[in-house]
């Protein structure tokens, strides 16, 4: 999944969000069942942060 957000935007406030919608707890419980978790997650760490590195504006 890629995020495009602006930088006032705070994933802290987002997870936050998500458990209060019952319409994103639905899904994410439907999306448990075809995903896997990283080995190296912690535990209940469902999602894991990456280093962006590709940028298609960069060619545009």
């Amino acid at each position: 999944m890629i995020v495009d957000a602006e930088d006032h935007f705070s994933l802290e406030k987002k997870a936050i969000m998500d458990t209060q919608n019952k319409k994103v707890q639905e899904w994410e419980r439907l999306m448990d069942t075809f995903q896997q978790k990283p080995e190296f997650s912690k535990n209940g760490e469902k999602w894991i942060l990456m280093n962006k590195i590709f940028d298609l504006s960069e060619y545009e």
